[in-house]
């Protein structure tokens, strides 16, 4: 039987650790555009977390959060480095991603929590059609 050294144990410990680490850090930065990252962190736990656990308590509470980062992006308007041909097709999304803010900023304050789940989820699809388009 082959017997390992202190310092093979030690780098091969230290590699598996290492390997944890980076398998278990979150995804940082997804997105090229600020704006888009700062929305998403917010959302990303509303939408696998709250959600599915009908927490609405928890997505009235984040909502000015969500709100708050959701108009910097309608705010930033279309990305510097969209392509010229998706342009047109991006402001479109944009028009319904702000439409879509509005409608849950008045479900959030005080619409019934049926109203409140279809208008998050309405945010959520437009943002995910927002974000399909960003260069990366």
């Amino acid at each position: 039987m082959k017997r390992f050294g202190l310092t093979t144990i030690i780098a091969v410990t230290v590699l598996v650790l290492a390997a944890g680490l980076l398998l278990a850090a979150p995804i940082k930065d997804e997105f090229s555009v600020k704006q888009y990252n700062d929305f998403h962190d917010v959302l990303h736990p509303l939408q696998h977390e709250a959600l599915p656990k009908n927490d609405l308590a928890r997505i009235r509470a984040k909502s000015d959060a969500l709100l708050k980062y959701g108009r910097a992006i309608t705010k930033l308007g279309v990305p510097r480095a969209t392509k010229t041909e998706q342009r047109a097709e991006l402001k479109k999304e944009l028009s319904k991603f702000k439409q879509a803010l509005a409608n849950f900023k008045t479900a959030a304050r005080k619409g019934s929590d049926e109203q409140l789940k279809t208008s998050f989820s309405a945010v959520h699809d437009a943002f995910e059609m927002l974000a399909g388009m960003l260069q990366r």
